[in-house]
């Protein structure tokens, strides 16, 4: 059995309520910011951990560009030989041209001054100093859950991934996930097939999709979602990269679901990623004689949340997403709320948390009784309201 993994059951979130101000497309960065973010990132040697470090010194990339080797070298795990090369990046490193790279080919490059710049990714200890995306990222990404779990999938573990993404994303919430075979590629599908949105976090670039036969399903991800890395387009994926890159996948979700995993999974290290970052870890028990069940076991023995079903995942995170709040200030109660239209929202806001009647719905959101009584039924659809006796109805 693996050691404990502290604290998973802790329902702490460190992160400030949430906003969902628009990300709509800022204007670019000034053009010598960006070069010299894509710089330091392509510098062999200066990780996430190592590029905080070196912020916290000098300030701003720009000032660790410039920097004397000497100075670099009071950085703790700046050596003589990465002093050298960050000291002579600029003349070395074309960021032009990987910039040019990412413009031919439609890509977004956003760093951590952008406004587009995920905001709970933004948070994590040690966030990407560049993000590469293909396809874009909206408001409603605030509210997301990360599914990850076997690359060797059982039919039962494809088939719970598969459905617990597609009715989580029918709820209103993003699914994201890392593009792997087994588990990944299920829960990407199963909100692609609900019709919600996903994202997928890539451990080469977003150039280089692996495996090559996820190539069709990561166009299908960026005209739903966002596909993104920190590595450069070109990077062809190294094993060491995606242990790292899950860190990003816990960091831009609200928790993480585990759906089958070994005791020596990749997905339980975005489960310790989730617990360092302060969110939620779930788990999907299995059969208890099947090796892939063990890690999801061994969590739920640690404090991870047991689920069965959707409604035990937004059961769990009602108080964040109750955080939430729309473009206009307005509170969301419920993730799904995000997904309404115009009208849906009218209705919705009709119906108070007490019994309300139906004519008192009609009268307040001023619309026609069969628009109001059609919509009633999907908003109970989603679990947003509830038919009381006859003409009444309440908000869940």
């Amino acid at each position: 059995m693996p050691a404990e993994i502290p604290g998973i059951g802790s329902r702490e979130f460190n992160g400030p309520p949430m906003s969902l101000a628009k990300t709509t497309t800022p204007e670019p960065a000034q053009q010598a910011d960006l070069l010299d973010w894509l710089t330091l990132s392509m510098v062999s040697g200066v990780g996430p951990r190592t590029l905080k470090l070196l912020l916290d010194q000098f300030g701003t990339p720009a000032a660790v560009l410039d920097a004397p080797a000497s100075a670099l070298r009071d950085v703790q795990g700046v050596g003589p030989k990465l002093s050298r090369e960050i000291a002579t990046a600029r003349s070395k490193i074309d960021a032009a041209a990987e910039l040019a790279l990412c413009r031919q080919n439609g890509l977004s490059v956003l760093i951590p001054t952008d406004p587009a710049y995920p905001r709970m990714l933004g948070e994590i200890h040690d966030p990407p100093s560049v993000l590469f995306v293909r396809g874009q990222f909206k408001p409603a990404d605030l509210l997301s859950v990360a599914i990850v779990g076997s690359r060797h999938a059982t039919h039962y573990g494809l088939t719970q991934a598969e459905r617990l993404a597609g009715s989580l994303a029918r709820a209103g919430l993003t699914i994201v996930s890392g593009l792997a075979r087994g588990i990944d590629g299920a829960a990407h599908r199963g909100a692609l097939e609900a019709g919600g949105r996903t994202l997928a976090v890539l451990g080469g670039g977003v150039l280089e999709i692996y495996p090559p036969e996820h190539n069709e399903l990561a166009d299908q991800v960026a005209a739903q979602g966002a596909v993104m890395s920190e590595a450069p387009p070109r990077a062809v994926p190294m094993s060491g990269s995606f242990p790292q890159r899950n860190r990003i996948i816990s960091g831009l979700s609200l928790g993480v679901i585990v759906v089958e995993a070994t005791e020596r999974s990749g997905a339980l290290i975005s489960a310790r990623h989730a617990m360092e970052q302060g969110r939620e870890v779930f788990a999907v028990p299995g059969r208890v004689d099947s090796r892939a069940s063990r890690g999801c076991h061994a969590l739920i023995r640690d404090g991870a949340r047991l689920i069965e079903s959707a409604d035990d995942v937004l059961e769990e995170l009602g108080p964040l997403v109750a955080d939430a709040q729309r473009d206009d200030g307005s509170l969301v109660r419920h993730p799904a709320e995000l997904q309404l239209n115009e009208a849906e929202t009218q209705v919705l806001q009709a119906v108070m948390s007490e019994p309300t009647s139906i004519d008192q719905v009609v009268q307040t959101s001023r619309l026609p009784v069969a628009n109001v009584l059609s919509t009633l039924s999907v908003l109970e659809m989603r679990h947003l309201v509830k038919r009381l006796s006859g003409q009444y109805v309440v908000r869940v």
